[in-house]
């Protein structure tokens, strides 16, 4: 397995990058989806598929949304089994009230905070790094 594992370094080499755009969540209880839409993320729950997409995407193909984002992925290639990075994350976001969606994806991890706190999320992220390298 490849990837950091070390709590310091992983907070150190956080380097959040926010992705320009609206991204939302969708549910699809008949696990379809339409055509066109290329979803980011496709996760399968007994409930029904959810989806993850810009939000231009979802209103063009008529879909209900929830949750209107914006991304951000950890450009540090964090190791899947990597112990804390996510509870260090977690607990500073939560600390100034931001909600957080966290995929992990391979090669690094992606957030998905309210759209109107994503900068502020940034300088959170940045801020654990700060902390992270001393």
């Amino acid at each position: 397995m490849s990837g950091e594992t070390d709590l310091a370094k992983l907070l150190a080499g956080l380097d959040p990058e926010l992705h320009a755009g609206e991204y939302v969540f969708v549910t699809s209880p008949d696990r379809s989806t339409p055509p066109d839409v290329e979803p980011l993320l496709i996760f399968e729950e007994p409930e029904g598929r959810t989806l993850v997409l810009p939000r231009e995407r979802a209103e063009a193909a008529g879909l209900e949304s929830a949750f209107p984002s914006a991304w951000i992925v950890l450009r540090i290639h964090s190791a899947l089994e990597a112990v804390g990075m996510m509870a260090a994350i977690s607990t500073a976001l939560a600390g100034a009230g931001i909600s957080c969606n966290v995929v992990s994806a391979y090669h690094h991890d992606h957030l998905f905070v309210p759209r109107d706190r994503a900068d502020e999320a940034v300088a959170i992220l940045r801020g654990l790094g700060r902390d992270g390298a001393r």
